[in-house]
């Protein structure tokens, strides 16, 4: 998990990330920094990625907004 913080935001990046290990991975940064919202998901041009992610997002309940294709803000947990 490649995670690092840009501009005060802390970031994860999923490239490279095998896409049967994107839920975990992803869910495990949100809870991690939880307390530092807003964060970022940077999944790519995978449209699989993408949707990956926002399935795992959903399902957890965690509020999300897609800025711009391929990158997500968590805003809400």
């Amino acid at each position: 998990m490649k995670t690092f913080e840009e501009s005060g935001i802390r970031c994860l990046d999923l490239h490279g990330v095998r896409h049967d290990s994107v839920e975990t991975e992803l869910i495990d940064f949100c809870y991690k920094y939880q307390y530092e919202i807003p964060l970022k998901i940077i999944c790519g041009n995978s449209k699989k990625m993408i949707d990956i992610c926002i399935r795992s997002l959903s399902k957890q309940g965690i509020a999300y907004d897609t800025q711009r294709y391929g990158i997500i803000i968590i805003v809400k947990m």
